[in-house]
Order: structure tokens, then sequence, then C-alpha cells
């Protein structure tokens, strides 16, 4: 359960056990900003710690004052560097991780801020204090309430109420990545999905196997052969009344990733239970549509699917048909995200009539070599969409960088057999494997009978975390569902 955030204005030093209180970098040493009369009240020398400890009020910095006083554990200085929102996400989060030994935390970060400020407080705040068990005896979060002091309370209530929507949305995709995939089949996602769609009003519709033969949806298929867990594709529909804009979300459902026939090594499949981390993200995003109020509608499909290298797996060299007709020849079936986003890309131009689609998915290791493990990459044949994602991104504190679609790198993807094939050619001498795999889904947005504006996020670096950094955690982040919703809210 998301931590509860509140909103009060008074005394700091009787809304927790915890109290903290932001500090700026000074001349000599840091300010201390809102929330100074408490330390008076408590009789504590900020100074003095703050010298102690050779702050310098820079974000993330946290010193500890041992109280245990007057209700009272501990005050924490927190450093908010320039008091960017992305300076107080940093802070927030250090400041609930040091938190974590009491039951209440009260804090002034967010006083004085606008909209964004209070938001950018509160959702790191709960993104921040995530965890994920299962241990035979849980142990409990200990902090129970966040508490936010800041002069206007009416103002704040509502940041509040949108970043409390945002959080339990995160949590939601990372719980769905995180759970191990001895349980999280493509039919397990498909209930999960089920039961939330139940609660915040959405239309579901699933293909089962025999539904995906009929209709077509060979890449879907061609991935989950191999696997005694048969396929599914999920779409969730948020239809408000009046909607003038229909958006539709794609990500990648993969349970677990094997490599199937191509099979990875031991180490390289560790972490592939989040392969689903793009359906993970879509779902929790279609979560906190109605709670957040979005205008437009949105269709969500989660093609989903276990890459296992079962006695009927696809094997190099099979060619395989997709939705609406285009073959792939399949060199690599470790390049298997691409076949079912494939299918469902197609679907969604061919029925859905939308006015954009963005895809999301944890595709390739060739971006996360060349941005790193916080930037997701952006491919899109849009610049206004490529824009108003970036900015969203921004806003809601990821990291989106637009990469190019090299139109020169197109015939890596030539096959001698088919319409494509699903890795690009080595003998070309074309690196940029992000590159090549976002031209491959391209093929599949450009051939409905209209243009559609079209983006895909390329986030298997940011998707997985392996220790805890500002407001993400060790283990899946949920990255996407924070741009996601952001855009959304704003358009």
């Amino acid at each position: 359960m998301p931590l509860p955030i509140e909103v009060t204005r008074g005394s700091l030093a009787r809304a927790g056990r915890v109290l903290a209180i932001p500090t700026s970098p000074g001349k000599t040493r840091p300010q201390i900003g809102s929330g100074a009369d408490a330390l008076e009240t408590l009789e504590i020398d900020a100074k003095a710690a703050l010298t102690r400890d050779d702050a310098k009020g820079e974000p993330g910095e946290v010193v500890t004052i041992p109280v245990g006083r007057r209700g009272v554990d501990t005050v924490l200085l927190a450093g908010i560097g320039d008091g960017s929102p992305r300076a107080l996400r940093k802070a927030a989060a250090a400041v609930v991780r040091r938190s974590n030994g009491s039951e209440s935390l009260a804090t002034t970060l967010a006083a004085g801020q606008d909209e964004r400020g209070v938001r950018a407080v509160a959702e790191a705040l709960g993104l921040a204090s995530y965890k994920f068990q299962r241990k035979s005896e849980p142990k409990p979060p200990k902090l129970q309430r966040a508490t936010l002091v800041v002069d206007d309370v009416a103002a704040a209530r509502d940041a509040v109420v949108r970043a409390s929507a945002t959080i339990a949305a995160v949590h939601t995709a990372r719980d769905l990545a995180n759970t191990p995939s001895l349980e999280k089949s493509p039919q397990w996602m498909v209930e999960r999905a089920q039961e939330m769609a139940a609660l915040k009003g959405l239309g579901v519709d699933v293909w089962d196997e025999a539904r995906l033969a009929a209709e077509g949806f060979g890449g879907i298929l061609a991935v989950g052969r191999g696997s005694t867990r048969p396929p599914r594709l999920l779409q969730l529909t948020w239809a408000p009344e009046g909607a003038s804009r229909h958006v539709v979300l794609v990500g990648k459902g993969i349970t677990f990733d094997s490599g199937g026939l191509s099979l990875k090594p031991n180490e390289g499949m560790v972490a592939m239970k989040t392969d689903m981390s793009g359906g993970a993200a879509v779902i929790g995003a279609m979560s906190a549509l109605s709670a957040l109020g979005v205008r437009s509608r949105v269709t969500a499909l989660v093609p989903l699917a276990e890459n296992m290298p079962g006695a009927d797996a696809t094997r190099p060299g099979d060619v395989i048909t997709h939705y609406g007709g285009r073959t792939t020849e399949v060199l690599n079936t470790d390049a298997e995200g691409r076949l079912v986003l494939a299918d469902a890309l197609s679907y969604a131009v061919a029925n859905l009539a939308p006015d954009a689609v963005v895809d999301i998915a944890t595709l390739t290791g060739a971006a996360s070599l060349g941005l790193g493990k916080r930037h997701g990459a952006l491919f899109s044949t849009s610049t206004e969409l490529t824009g108003e994602l970036v900015a969203a991104a921004d806003y809601a504190g990821e990291r989106l960088w637009p990469m190019p679609l090299v139109d020169e790198y197109r015939s890596a993807l030539d096959s001698p057999v088919a319409d494509l094939q699903n890795i690009g050619d080595p003998e070309t001498h074309f690196s940029g494997g992000a590159i090549t795999a976002a031209l491959f889904l391209r093929e599949f947005v450009g051939n409905g009978p209209r243009k559609v504006p079209w983006a895909h996020l390329d986030v298997a670096g940011p998707a997985r975390a392996d220790g805890d950094e500002d407001e993400v955690t060790k283990g899946a982040t949920g990255f996407g569902v924070r741009t996601f919703l952001r855009w959304l809210e704003a358009t």
C-alpha cells in the first residue's frame, strides 16, 4: 500500500516524529528554509550541526540530528540545492529513506512551492518508500504517514491528490514487474488487469490463443509457442464522454524471456521477469486515468507471451505472418519483443483510428549502452509528439532522449525470403541496434489508411534499477507511468 500523504498547516514540531526541514546553499553555510521555528521550539543548534557535517545544502544531502523529546525522534536538515522539482524529488527521497525507523514524517519541503513542486515532493516520498516482498514473514513498513506542512492547504491538496494517484499507478506497475515469473503467466497478467479495470471503470477485451490464431496475430503466437502457458492479447479502454482525441498505448508484455531457442546465458535471464515492464507501465497508467480526470479516450494494448525454448518453439529461420499480412524472417528468437509489438501496432492502426500511438518496451540492450540506466530512448515520426513526451517526462521526473530514425539503416532489415527480418544484417556493418529495432516497428504503423503520429520508447535501461537511487527503488522502476500520466493530463 502506498505511503499515505497528508497536507496541513501550522507547527511542524507537532506534525510528526521525524521532522525534515529544507536547506539551500549559502555563501558560508547552508541557509535554513521554512520550518526553522521548529528548531527553536526544540532548542536545536542547527548551524552547529551543519558545520559539523560540512553540509553544503546540495540535493539529497541530509544532516541528522537526534532529538528524543517533545514527541520528536529526529530532525533532518535536507539539502534542496536550487529548489527545482528534480532537486526536490532527490531531497524528498533521501528524507523518506532516513525516516523508516519512525512511524510518522512531517516536512516543510513543499512549503512555498507551486503545484509542480508540491507534486514532486509528494511523489518522491511515496515512490521512494516502495518495497516488494515475497518473504515468509513480511515486515510491514514502520513509516505509516507523511505530512506536508504548507501555507496554502487548499492549493497543495489537489497536487497531493494527483501525486497519490500517480504513486499508486507506479506501484501497480512495479508490483506487476517484480512478481516472479513462476507466478506471472500471460493469463495471470490478464486477471490482474481485469481486477483493476473493474475497480477503475475500464473496458476489457482479451484474445486467447484460439482467437489470436483465428485473427492472424502471428507474431504473438510465434513468441509464445515454446511455453506451456499460452499467449494473450489484452485490451483496456478508457472512454470518457466528449473525448475528442484517441490515444493508443502499446506495452511489451513478455512475462519471462529466456531468449527462446536463441538462449540467453543465465546472468542475462536473472532480470527477465521484468521484461514485461512496458506492459506493466501501460496497465499502471490506465489505472490512474479516472482519478486524474483524463479527458482523452485511451486504449491500451498489451501483447503477453512467455518466450521459452520448448519443443514447439519458433526456430531461427522460421517465417511468421503478422496481423495485417506482413511477414518476418526470425533470425534470432531473442529479438522477440518487436514481434509481439508489431502485431499490436498493426491492429491499432487498422482498427482503432488513433490520433497518436505510443509503444513502450524493454526492447534492446543497445539503448542502455548508449544512454545509460536513467534515460529512455525516444524514437518518433512526429516532432510534435516528441516534444510533448519529452516535456511530460521532464515534468514528471523521468528522462527521455530523442533518437534518430536513420532511413539509411532500413536496408539492414531486408530479408531474401520475407518482407523483413527481425534483426539487422551484420553484413551491412550498421550498428545501432536500438535504431534498427525502432525501424522494424515503424514498418507496422505506416501501412494504415492514414498516417498516424507514432512514438517508441525503448526503456531497457531505466525500467530496472540495480539499487535505490532518488525516488527509484531496486528492481522494477515503473518507468514510463509518470510520463504517460502527465502527457495525458495535459492533452
